[in-house]
């Protein structure tokens, strides 16, 4: 299957969405042809503004935009979008629960060489702190399309974090996502693995080598951080006994401690924890710094085994 940056599928179907939905409007910070938005642009420059590098006026118009009835779209590098402009966000968009969904592209460490001050390990955690504010994301381009339409129907404030680099597709076409609802992609008895964004196909190719290792584990796609799905959650939690999460964020604040959250509270069983480490990211190809931050396929696998031995 054809690789896909997250952040390629908004664009796409931001595009779609427009077509069919007059009230949308969409605001860049100068940043369209990395964001994507820059098509929509083309298409409707009527209802596209570029708000320039300045993003919490960018979010002060958001909001503006919303109260007079329109849904808007903004989007800008994630860093930017949920740490400088996190006040504007929480006051004049959150605070009044208007219809502005945050697009954040270039999240996580996968932003490669531009560096650490680019990469945002922290905007899940900033973001899903804020009252009444949705935190989404998707794995791949599909689900980008279907989670981004949905997001539209669902009024009031939302952060969808987005990628920069091209991954796996997880998802057929003609699969049905359901915003707020995980996806329970393998089933298994012994152990459930928890992911979100780029981490669930590794999850997924985690589980294919832990079977031939005779190990019996569970994938689930939390693609929805907040509100997170409990029902599922307990469930696994119940049926396996043991959790790893597994995100490309800060394991503070992010996936791993909504997680731990949940199930401590309402069914506590062994979790462990896989993301970024109290660390800044660094510059470096992809991969290697997947690799470096101990987010590789083995590492999962092998973490896997430390939490069978905790259980």
């Amino acid at each position: 299957m054809k690789k896909q940056a997250t952040r390629e599928a908004y664009g796409k179907a931001l595009l779609e969405l427009g077509k069919q939905h007059q009230d949308i409007v969409v605001l860049d910070a100068d940043l369209s042809k990395s964001t994507k938005t820059a098509e929509f642009a083309r298409v409707f420059p009527e209802r596209f503004i570029n708000a320039g590098i300045a993003e919490q006026n960018m979010m002060g118009m958001s909001a503006g935009l919303a109260a007079a009835g329109k849904t808007v779209f903004a989007s800008t590098f994630a860093v930017f979008a949920a740490g400088r402009a996190f006040e504007q966000i929480r006051n004049s968009i959150a605070y009044a629960a208007l219809d502005v969904k945050i697009c954040a592209t270039h999240a996580g460490i996968t932003v490669g060489e531009d560096g650490g001050s680019h990469q945002s390990v922290e905007d899940i955690a900033l973001m899903r702190i804020i009252p009444g504010m949705r935190v989404v994301v998707p794995a791949d381009g599909p689900s980008t399309g279907q989670l981004l339409e949905q997001l539209y129907h669902r009024k009031g404030p939302a952060y969808l974090r987005l990628g920069r680099l091209a991954v796996d597709q997880v998802y057929a076409e003609d699969n049905k996502l359901e915003l707020d609802r995980g996806v329970e992609l393998k089933i298994g008895t012994e152990a459930t693995i928890v992911a979100c964004g780029i981490m669930v196909d590794r999850a997924i190719q985690a589980w294919e080598l832990l079977s031939r290792e005779g190990i019996s584990v569970s994938v689930v796609d939390m693609h929805t951080i907040k509100p997170l799905d409990q029902e599922l959650l307990i469930k696994k939690a119940k049926e396996t006994g043991a959790i790893l999460t597994v995100e490309e964020h800060s394991i503070i604040g992010g996936l791993g401690s909504a997680v731990c959250e949940i199930v401590s509270e309402y069914y506590p069983v062994p979790v462990l924890r896989m993301g970024i480490k109290d660390q800044f990211g660094q510059s470096g190809r992809p991969e290697e710094l997947l690799q470096h931050y101990g987010l590789g396929v083995e590492d999962i696998v092998q973490k896997v085994r430390n939490l069978l031995e905790i259980k």
